[in-house]
């Protein structure tokens, strides 16, 4: 297996994925997963035995027919984030239960042959050198953030303790609303590709803010 090293952690160059619409894995961010299907199953007993690490990556809605099976025949998007496993469990009925703590973002170069069902790509992570640093340049409108978020989890039906989440540091409150927040696949790509946390912060900010006012208070943020 072709690896890169980068501050220590050695990154994979063919990397096993898992396709997800709607879920997102952000560097430095922390994603649960119950694993069921055989396919995936099979690649989280791989990626145990093979330093723990495998990718998230979403579908990509613009190019895919969705009722095609992903095992093969969905186009993914080009950017998804390589996970590590930070916690394990197997359930009585065979499911896994695990945490992948997000390292840095990848992009696609081109798709190996599958593997046990499961699909694996040949990645780089030369467009991300900053994904394994924390960002001390981050900007962060919070009150901004705090003023719309109790409308727009009224808008979605949602119950969040605010406090709790007001007592998160700033870095930790980008990635856990990113992460949390029912976007959709487009919304999730958009927080996912952001070029700093700042940037994230800011789509991040601007999807609350359509998710309760609708399109038009925000259409620009995506020209």
């Amino acid at each position: 297996m072709q690896i890169r090293e980068r501050s220590s952690i050695i990154f994979p160059r063919k990397l096993p994925v898992f396709p997800l619409s709607g879920a997102l894995l952000l560097p430095g961010g922390r994603l649960p997963l119950n694993i069921f299907e055989k396919r995936y199953l099979n690649l989280v007993l791989d990626a145990l035995a093979q330093g723990r690490m495998f990718g998230m990556i979403q579908p990509n809605p613009d190019t895919s027919d969705l009722e095609k099976d992903i095992t093969s025949d969905q186009e993914l998007y080009k950017i998804g984030c390589l996970g590590k496993i930070v916690y394990f469990e197997e359930a009585d009925d065979g499911r896994f239960l695990i945490a992948l703590k997000g390292l840095s973002r990848f992009s696609m170069v081109r798709e190996e042959d599958n593997i046990k069902g499961y699909r694996v790509l040949e990645v780089n992570y030369d467009q991300f050198p900053d994904d394994v640093l924390m960002d001390s340049e981050l900007i962060l409108d919070r009150s901004s953030i705090f003023d719309i978020l109790p409308k727009y989890l009224d808008s979605q039906g949602l119950k969040l303790r605010i406090d709790a989440i007001e007592a998160l540091s700033d870095l930790d409150l980008i990635l856990t609303l990113s992460m949390i927040c029912p976007f959709n696949t487009r919304e999730k790509q958009a927080l996912l590709e952001s070029k700093s946390f700042s940037d994230r912060a800011d789509m991040l900010l601007a999807l609350l803010q359509m998710g309760v006012f609708g399109n038009s208070e925000t259409d620009e943020v995506f020209q």
